[in-house]
């Protein structure tokens, strides 16, 4: 009996896991066979269009072979009637085939409906109901063909550079690119690399929202910092920047050397562009060359390195990293002979920071939510303490912590207290002989309303707090009494961090990605800014070197591309998502997400308008060469059409392109002003006659030989090579040609930039690959003497300013990159003050 039971056990079992493989194996199935029927319709309708253009051809030709040689005509009458047969038998071949899958689909439909008490299985068959009707889904595709067909005994075919057409596939998809009328041999062409390289010119922004202790003073008179990929070292008197450029991933935390030159900067693990995790590690290098000294931890560390530390009171031998793992790693290394001493795990809760005892390498204490930890190592091996609060409050997070001149530890806590700990003897008459001293609070001073985010000790022990809520910068004496204060704006946040630059002058980081210069008594400015969200929008002016943003943040600000500062910033209602400049570039547009549109005048900052446009996130705004007319390219599938006057101030609703299926994404005036190119997000490429009533062009091939004033289009013949092989369609966000039309440069979806010859029409096309941004590369456009080059990250809210210069020159390394391979690299000498290590 139990024998029996086990069995129907064993098969009930095997039935249950069977099953869904079954069922995957149909949904593999029911999806190829979508494509397919997707594939045949797109054939179908891409042969409709020849046939009505072979319609329109045909007579005109006729009536000029008649002109010259009424004998000729005859001959094509003939030739038109035999080729027009074979296309009928092909496009009749072509119509069973998709019956054929048709009655495949409902086959698969019906054996996945036999239980209909299954909702795996309806789901099933209603996806294999949805594929049946792939060919309803527009207006009677079948029979507009079957008729168009039959009508097609009169039509010819010609052949030759006229019509010659290549075929390029995203996600399965056909894209047909007609070849130019320039372009007699399309095999022969030849793809080079670009005749110029970019270097790093400027990095805007710092990354003070979410990380702290990343601010610090050099002697050199630089102040290092870090966003994105990037290591940044700015002087603040000569206002000149170098950069660290060894990482491969967003930088997350720096750690100063004792001897205030060697720098260490962790980073976080990553990805690659196949979702594979890529290993962190941690770099060591000179601050006066940018040489990496040593690279530690690649294998070892998890997710990324949260904390860094050097000893202090040995002259910097050990450093102290502190990863991103589950149980937040703390490993003790000889960096300098790159071995590990010791490793332990530290807490399951989130740590902050960590730091030497200065006078005793042995001694470590790291903070973070809910503790404070001190560490001893003994013998290669670390025993931690934990530090008792007793009578005290317990705050949800030790943020931050200092030494005193006298050796006591500050820590700065959510609460907005500064506790001071004490080594306590251990309590034999309580605990027993087994009693050990004990680290608690011996004193509680109430600093800040809110959170204290950062602590900094000064050369003569006084002590500055920074706070939350309160945005408050408070200087302590040493015994904790407080001397004086300032409140720092509200636009810039909370205090993050601070770094001390002569005792009466500060730095201050802050949460607002801004680092503040300025003294107790004359106050803050920013000397550098940024975005704080995700930024989507970028438009260069069409005769200065300045430069507009626009973000997820709410904000809209201008940037000086020769001054590298900022200009001017407003806080706008909702999101920006697109912008550009009307050609007399006095006033500039500016897309929201809810359908809105807004024109800024960009001397008083003003709205000069205020409209909508349906109700969806706009995508593109685009101005005609000589400014008469607005595109506005919506996620509502429009492209809603003004014309311009009074100097960009008047508006007024000229008409509506419509034809799209899917939401707009890029879109190009053509150079008189009359057509416009764009695509959508099915990777479609349409033509319109705007001058003509914003009419679509049935006849793609027609615009073969049109010339654009801007070619921002990520689809088109003229950008094709810039596709990686196998991409789906998504792996490029934008693009941008140079205005002497001799390159095109390429925003990824994998942190990079590239820059191509343009045009690059073939695929594999060598480019010029640039990293830095840490996240997505949302944007890229060239300043408007083709100078230099904006390229914009989305998460990591980092703008970067490229050098254009010549081939044969430059002072960074450049990466040549195609889509089947990546070769080596180029390394060119340094120049000057401006040291660039990729």
């Amino acid at each position: 009996m139990d024998g029996s039971t086990n069995s129907l056990d064993d098969m009930s079992a095997e039935s249950s896991t069977g099953f869904p493989d079954r069922l995957s194996l149909m949904e593999v199935r029911l999806q190829a066979q979508e494509d397919e029927i997707t594939l045949l319709k797109s054939s179908l309708a891409d042969a409709l269009r020849k046939l009505r253009l072979h319609d329109q051809q045909i007579p005109l030709l006729k009536q000029q072979l008649i002109a010259v040689n009424p004998a000729a005509a005859r001959v094509l009458n003939h030739s038109c009637y035999v080729d027009g047969l074979s296309k009928c038998r092909l496009s009749t071949n072509s119509l069973d085939g998709i019956h054929h899958l048709s009655n495949r689909v409902r086959r698969n439909s019906e054996r996945l409906t036999k239980d209909p008490q299954d909702k795996t299985k309806q789901r099933l068959s209603k996806k294999a109901a949805s594929s049946t009707n792939l060919l309803t889904r527009s207006p009677s595709l079948e029979s507009r063909a079957k008729d168009l067909i039959s009508s097609a005994g009169s039509q010819g075919s010609r052949r030759g550079t006229q019509n010659q057409s290549i075929k390029m596939f995203i996600r399965g998809r056909p894209i047909t690119m007609y070849v130019p009328s320039n372009i007699l041999n399309y095999e022969d062409l030849k793809m080079d690399l670009p005749s110029q390289k970019l270097e790093l010119d400027w990095v805007y922004g710092y990354r003070g929202r979410d990380c702290r202790a990343n601010l610090y003073l050099l002697p050199s008179g630089e102040a290092v910092y870090f966003i994105a990929c990037v290591v940044v070292l700015y002087h603040i008197n000569n206002q000149t920047q170098r950069h660290y450029r060894k990482h491969t991933d967003c930088v997350r935390c720096l750690a100063i050397h004792p001897d205030k030159v060697r720098i260490a900067s962790g980073q976080t693990a990553g990805v690659d562009k196949d979702g594979k995790p890529l290993q962190p590690f941690v770099h060591i290098w000179d601050s006066k060359t940018l040489v990496t000294l040593q690279q530690i931890g690649l294998g070892t560390f998890e997710r990324g390195v949260g904390s860094l530390a050097f000893s202090i009171s040995d002259g910097g031998t050990f450093l102290c990293v502190i990863d991103d793992s589950n149980e937040h790693m703390l490993s003790l290394w000889d960096w300098n002979k790159n071995t590990k001493h010791a490793e332990v795990k530290s807490t399951n809760e989130a740590v902050l920071a960590v730091d030497f005892n200065p006078t005793d390498t042995n001694n470590i204490i790291t903070s973070g939510k809910s503790h404070v930890y001190f560490w001893t190592m003994s013998a290669g091996t670390m025993t931690k303490k934990q530090g008792i609060f007793g009578k005290y409050k317990k705050p949800k997070f030790i943020l931050c912590f200092v030494f005193s001149l006298t050796g006591d530890v500050l820590t700065g806590d959510s609460e907005g207290n500064i506790l001071t700990w004490g080594k306590s003897a251990a309590d034999i008459k309580t605990l027993g002989k087994g009693a050990k001293e004990t680290f608690q609070i011996m004193k509680q001073t109430r600093a800040h309303e809110g959170s204290v985010f950062t602590m900094c000790l000064q050369q003569g022990g006084t002590i500055l707090s920074g706070g939350g809520k309160d945005r408050k910068i408070i200087r302590w004496s040493a015994d904790l009494a407080p001397e004086r204060e300032c409140e720092i704006p509200e636009k810039f946040g909370a205090v993050r961090t601070i770094a001390d630059v002569d005792g009466e002058e500060l730095l201050v980081g802050t949460t607002r990605n801004a680092i503040l210069r300025g003294t107790f008594s004359d106050g803050f400015v920013a000397i550098v800014q940024g975005h704080v969200d995700e930024m989507w929008g970028l438009a260069t002016h069409p005769s200065q070197n300045i430069f507009l943003t626009c973000g997820n943040d709410r904000q809209v600000c201008l940037w000086n591309a020769e001054d590298h500062k900022l200009d001017w910033c407003i806080i706008l209602e909702e999101s920006g998502l697109c912008a550009d400049f009307c050609p007399n570039g006095a006033v500039v547009s500016v897309g929201l997400s809810t359908g809105r549109w807004v024109v800024l005048d960009l001397q008083t900052k003003e709205v000069v308008l205020d409209l909508t446009d349906g109700n969806e996130q706009l995508s593109v705004m685009r101005y005609s060469p000589d400014g008469c007319f607005l595109a506005v390219g919506s996620h509502d599938n429009f492209i809603y059409i003004y014309s311009v006057t009074d100097g960009g101030r008047r508006y007024m609703r000229f008409g509506k392109c419509t034809g799209h299926s899917s939401f707009i994404t890029h879109l190009d005036w053509s150079k008189d002003g009359k057509y416009i190119m764009s695509n959508s997000g099915d990777y479609e490429i349409l033509y319109w006659d705007v001058a003509g009533g914003c009419k679509l062009l049935r006849n793609r091939f027609e615009s073969k030989d049109r010339e654009w004033a801007s070619y921002t289009c990520v689809l088109g013949f003229h950008v094709m090579g810039v596709w990686l092989e196998g991409s789906d369609g998504t792996d490029i966000n934008a693009l941008c040609r140079s205005h002497s039309e001799s390159m095109v440069a390429v925003a990824d979806d994998f942190c990079k930039v590239h820059l191509f010859q343009y045009p690059c029409p073939k695929p594999k096309a060598p480019s010029y690959k640039y990293e830095g941004h840490g996240s997505h590369v949302t944007n890229v456009r060239f300043t408007h003497n083709d100078s230099h080059l904006l390229s914009m990250g989305g998460k990591d809210t980092c703008i970067l300013q490229w050098r254009a210069k010549g081939a044969g020159t430059g002072d960074n390394k450049d990466h040549m990159h195609s889509s089947s391979s990546v070769s080596s690299s180029f390394s060119y000498p340094e120049n000057g003050t401006q040291r660039h290590i990729p």
